[in-house]
């Protein structure tokens, strides 16, 4: 049983990494019904926290339905960062996660995210401050290191584990490196096999089959693994690794029914909960994956991502049922 301080989490939790303008609880919660054991919010900046921002605090939003989940803070200044775990704990997430890998630019600019892997020190008296915040588990998510030349994992991994974390996300990826080239878990692995380690070390980067989770398990030894990018869009990627897992066998992938359902239910929640516009807007980025391998849906994904129309993103959507349930994908 993997447990993050007392939270139980079964045998090999699949996590929802916490991803910008995706992770909201629209998306959230079809992850959760298709499998997912753990989210993490949006990260949140705790500058705008501490500011009251509106973008900051709706972040905060969290349902029932979801949990176990964790909200996410990212920043690099020690007083706000103590200010934003009170503020996380009153909204009563199971874990507060602090981001210290984020490669974006703007925000590497302020040595937050993964910024402070340019300053370790920095990094573990942050965190330690934070859990000194708090009373919940507090779990750090970080890359290998910032560039080729300066992967101190090994080394953080034990002071953060020192310093009180109860968790570890590692993607198995540096800085520099962005989103490209082939993430590198060996450097997971040895942290996995430090008798000192006794906090579960979660991997994440390029677990897009069920095939390769199974096989990253196996070869890495970690305790669980987080997924991002294959999930935008395709919510379902928890319950066919899970069930690839236990049978080794495909589960059969969702039905056109299926999908037209799950994009109706979240471009509808969506709306709900971000507005007539942003609702609309950020709901685009998963159709493409929605009804990828669909013979000729062109047209009707360019209706899709143009469209400010509900009726008619509503219509455009019925319109894929009805053609794809009669010709086929």
């Amino acid at each position: 049983m993997v447990k993050i301080d007392q939270l139980e989490l079964g045998d090999f939790p699949l996590l929802l990494a916490p991803m910008e303008d995706v992770s909201d609880p629209p998306f959230r919660a079809l992850c959760k019904a298709n499998g997912a054991d753990l989210m993490y919010t949006e990260f949140i900046s705790t500058e705008g926290l501490i500011r009251d921002a509106d973008k900051s605090v709706k972040k905060l939003d969290i349902y029932d339905a979801e949990r176990p989940i964790g909200i996410q803070i990212f920043g690099s200044v020690l007083e706000s960062m103590m200010m934003s775990a009170r503020i996380v704990e009153k909204a009563n997430p199971e874990i507060l996660d602090i981001n210290f890998g984020c490669p974006v630019k703007k925000v590497v600019g302020k040595m937050a995210g993964a910024g402070i892997l340019q300053d370790i020190p920095r990094m573990v008296s942050l965190t330690e401050a934070v859990v000194k915040s708090t009373n919940l588990p507090v779990t750090v998510k970080t890359r290998l290191g910032w560039d080729s030349n300066s992967i101190r994992i090994q080394e953080v991994a034990e002071r953060l584990q020192d310093v009180g974390i109860k968790a570890l996300s590692i993607h198995g990826r540096t800085r520099k490196q962005m989103y490209k080239g082939e993430a590198d878990w060996s450097e997971i692995a040895k942290i996995k096999e430090n008798p000192r380690i006794q906090i579960p070390i979660f991997g994440n980067g390029d677990i897009d089959t069920p095939e390769k989770c199974l096989e990253y398990k196996n070869k890495y030894g970690v305790d669980g693994i987080m997924i991002g990018r294959a999930a935008i869009g395709y919510p379902w990627v928890f319950r066919e690794i899970k069930h690839y897992m236990k049978t080794g066998e495909h589960l059969a992938p969702p039905s056109v029914d299926e999908r037209v359902d799950t994009a109706l239910k979240h471009l509808k929640t969506s709306i709900e909960w971000k507005g007539d516009v942003l609702g609309v807007l950020e709901t685009r980025r998963h159709y493409g994956s929605y009804f990828r391998g669909f013979r000729d849906i062109k047209s009707y994904r360019m209706k899709l991502v143009n469209s400010m129309e509900h009726e008619e993103l509503f219509d455009t959507l019925e319109s894929i049922r009805e053609n794809y349930n009669m010709v086929g994908i």
